[in-house]
This record gives C-alpha cells, sequence and structure tokens, in this order.
C-alpha cells in the first residue's frame, strides 16, 4: 500500500491554500500583484519498465508565479503619490545602496529631502541642475532642496496697449514750460500704466509708463519708478512712439525704424536705466541697469486705452510651497513666489522575464539571473508606462476569483484526505485477515 499519492496531494494543497491566503490578505495592498501556484504530476518507473502501466506518484508544486497584470488606478489627494499606468517598475535604493524595483508609489518626503518610500528605501531617477534642466545619465536617488528660491532681477519688460487715436495733444502747463509733464497731473498726459519689477534683492520696484500725445500719431514716453522720473530730477521722454496712419503697428520707437511686422518681430527692445529708490524706514530698492522695455506690439486705434500684455521676468525670493509629478516623470517644485523649476525625472526599468524577480516583501522586488537585466528609460518611451500623479495602482488580486478557489483547493484537500483514509482501511482489512 502507498500513501504518496495522498500525501503529497495534502502538501501540494495546503501550499495552494496558503498561497490563495497570502492573495486574499494583499487585497488591499497598493501595488500587491497575486500569484497563483503551478502544479506537476509525478511518476517513477523500474528501470527498463514499459510505459502505459505506471499510476503516478502524486503531484509537486512546481513554481508559483505572480501575475503582473495592471490594478486599477484610484486618485489621491498626496501629490507624491503616483502610479505606472503600463509596463515598468519604480527603482528603489536601500541603505546598504542595493537597488529594489516596486510597483508601490506611496512616496513622501523624509527630513532630509529624500523622497522615500515607506521601507525608507530612495526613489530613483535623473537630477536636475540649478536652471532646472534634466541631466540625463545614471540614475542617483533624487532629493528635493527646501530652501528657498533666490531672487532675479528684472531684466526686460513687455507693454502690449492700444493708445486712442482720438485723443488730443496733451500740451505742458504753460506755467511750467520747462515742466513738460506732471505725473501728479492727470492733465498733463493722456494714459499710464504700471508693472512691478523686481530688484536684485527682490524688492518690488513699480515702474509706470506715461504717454503723452504730443502730435499726430506721436506719443512719448515718460518713466518713472517708485514715483521718481528715469532720466534725472527733470522728466525726460526716455522714447517716442510714431504710427502709420491706420495705427496697426509702430513706425518708429527712439527714431529705430522698425521692419513690417509680417516679415518677424518688431525691432530691438530700448533699454533705460532704473535709479535706487529711496530708503524708507532704512529700506530702498537697489538700481537696475539696461531694463529692456519691448513696446513693439502698440497699436493706435481709435478705441479707449487698454493694456492687453504686461509682463516681466524677474521674481522674488520664494520658499518651497509644494511639488509635482507630470505623466513622463519629471517632479516639479512649485515655490511661493508663482515659479516652478524641475528638480528631476523618474526613472523606470522593466524585465524580459517579470516573474523572475525575487520577491523580497515590501511590495520590492530584486532582479535575479532569470529575470534578466533591467530596461531603462523615462516613462512613456519605449514598452515603459506613463505616470499618473496623485493616484495609486491598487492591487490586482480579483478577490471573488479567489474565493471560489479556496473552495476548491478545500474540496481538493478533503478528497486526498480521504484517499489515505481509504489505504489506511484497505490496510486496515488486510491485516485483519485470519
Amino acid at each position: 500500500m502507498s500513501f504518496q499519492q495522498g500525501i503529497s496531494g495534502l502538501a501540494a494543497t495546503s501550499k495552494q491554500l496558503d498561497v490563495i491566503g497570502n492573495n486574499i490578505a494583499n487585497a488591499g495592498t497598493v501595488g500587491a500583484k497575486a500569484s497563483r501556484i503551478e502544479f506537476f504530476d509525478m511518476y517513477s518507473s523500474a528501470l527498463g519498465g514499459g510505459g502505459g502501466k505506471s499510476s503516478g506518484v502524486g503531484v509537486a508544486v512546481a513554481a508559483v508565479a505572480q501575475s503582473f497584470s495592471q490594478g486599477s488606478v484610484t486618485s489621491t489627494s498626496n501629490p507624491l503619490d503616483v502610479a505606472i499606468s503600463g509596463n515598468g517598475f519604480f527603482q528603489v535604493k536601500t541603505s546598504d545602496d542595493s537597488v529594489h524595483y516596486t510597483r508601490n508609489g506611496q512616496f513622501k518626503l523624509d527630513n532630509q529631502g529624500d523622497i522615500v518610500n515607506n521601507s525608507g528605501d530612495r526613489l530613483m531617477g535623473y537630477a536636475a541642475d540649478a536652471a532646472g534642466t534634466v541631466q540625463s545619465g545614471q540614475a542617483q536617488p533624487l532629493q528635493l532642496l527646501t530652501s528657498a528660491i533666490q531672487p532675479k532681477a528684472t531684466s526686460a519688460v513687455t507693454i502690449s496697449a492700444n493708445l486712442d487715436s482720438r485723443g488730443g495733444v496733451t500740451l505742458p502747463n504753460a506755467a511750467a514750460a520747462n515742466y513738460p509733464i506732471d505725473f501728479a497731473d492727470a492733465t498733463t498726459y493722456n494714459n499710464a500704466t504700471s508693472v512691478n519689477a523686481v530688484d536684485a534683492n527682490g524688492k518690488d520696484v513699480v515702474v509706470t509708463s506715461y504717454y503723452q500725445k504730443t502730435a499726430a500719431d506721436t506719443w512719448d514716453v515718460y518713466v518713472t519708478a517708485n514715483g521718481a522720473p528715469v532720466g534725472g530730477a527733470t522728466p525726460t521722454p526716455v522714447t517716442t512712439i510714431t504710427f502709420d496712419p491706420t495705427g496697426a503697428k509702430p513706425l518708429s520707437v527712439l527714431g529705430a525704424v522698425l521692419p513690417d511686422p509680417v516679415a518677424g518681430t518688431l525691432g530691438t527692445p530700448f533699454a533705460v536705466d532704473i535709479p535706487a529708490g529711496k530708503v524708507t524706514n532704512g529700506v530702498g530698492t537697489l538700481p537696475i541697469s539696461g531694463l529692456k522695455v519691448d513696446l513693439s506690439s502698440f497699436t493706435e486705434f481709435a478705441a479707449p486705452f487698454g493694456v492687453t500684455k504686461l509682463a516681466q521676468d524677474g521674481y522674488a525670493a520664494g520658499a518651497l510651497s509644494g511639488v509635482s509629478v507630470e505623466t513622463s516623470g519629471v517632479i516639479v517644485a512649485n515655490y511661493s513666489n508663482g515659479r516652478t523649476k524641475a528638480i528631476g525625472q523618474i526613472e523606470l526599468a522593466t524585465f524580459n522575464n517579470m516573474n523572475g524577480l525575487q520577491p523580497l516583501g515590501g511590495n520590492e522586488w530584486a532582479k535575479t539571473i532569470n529575470a534578466g537585466e533591467p530596461v531603462l528609460g523615462v516613462p512613456g518611451s519605449g514598452n515603459l508606462g506613463t505616470l499618473q500623479t496623485s493616484a495609486l495602482e491598487e492591487s490586482n488580486v480579483d478577490l471573488t476569483g479567489e474565493l471560489v478557489n479556496m473552495m476548491i483547493a478545500q474540496r481538493s484537500y478533503q478528497a486526498n484526505a480521504q484517499t489515505i483514509k481509504t489505504q489506511d482501511q484497505v490496510l486496515q482489512t488486510l491485516v485483519n485477515l485470519r
């Protein structure tokens, strides 16, 4: 009598129940992948024995394979939660400098500014330089510097507006013949607009431009900085704009003939020097030398004065206020001054044989010879998937299917136990023969 078949069946089915139980336990684990057990039958035969007479000696476990199919993606409120939609694994570096692979995108910042998972392993990718340009090459742990972004002094101002051609010529006050404009008297100019420039220290400098019509299709432009005239104590025009009769474009700015706008851009912006501002309570503004002012998009139509564009390229200092991840894997830092800057880009990895990866726990895998070398790239390249920010990939465990499999395994276990019981009864019958 042989009990081997039944015993092997009990052992294999017990292992199957272990796998099913593990799947059910991880049905709510982010990035977890379901496993399935694979069996093979066992036969033994004597040397030279003929085929067709072996009844088999039971079953054994061939492998426990994982399914790397896509899990459902759900939204979250954490901007550092990232889900992979498609193929690929995040790469994380452990404390012993080993590289592990994971589909769990629950990341956060530690006290050093590193982007880490719940195990403290650091997310890997390409770093960006000081200007925010991603430097492709060898992946390294990504770090978000929490220091403030330095201010940048304004170097260029662009203003687009319409000057009303129906406006009358504005003449200086006869009582102040040598004083062509009074910034406090709106009757000495036609229109004005302001833009907040920034000095090298990050302080605001209110740059106001005044437009005074001196003849048909001709306008003088004056500029003040924090209320003080630019160009000297006596107000002096910084430029003069003349228009063609249609008013569709300036003919000249400061005497420089501008090319046809259809053929290209309208000339080179003129430059003004902004003086240092007055000191108030010990605080003043720094000078801005060579500030480029572009008025090439001005028009002179019979319509009310209106500004359509007002822009400058400077900004004050800013503190880190948040972070976001783009679908391409670029991690962007957001600052309180409205600026953004890329700090790096996530690198993904995939394998020719994902089932060759070694499960390590903690939703991480390690590469093996069976898995092959990782194929690396940025999200969306090759056969790598894209990223979804503020989202997580759920487990791909089918809970309904696992419960059905558990019932089938239970029946199989009971049936194998019954074969052992039957073998025992037959053996008992033989022993009791007289």
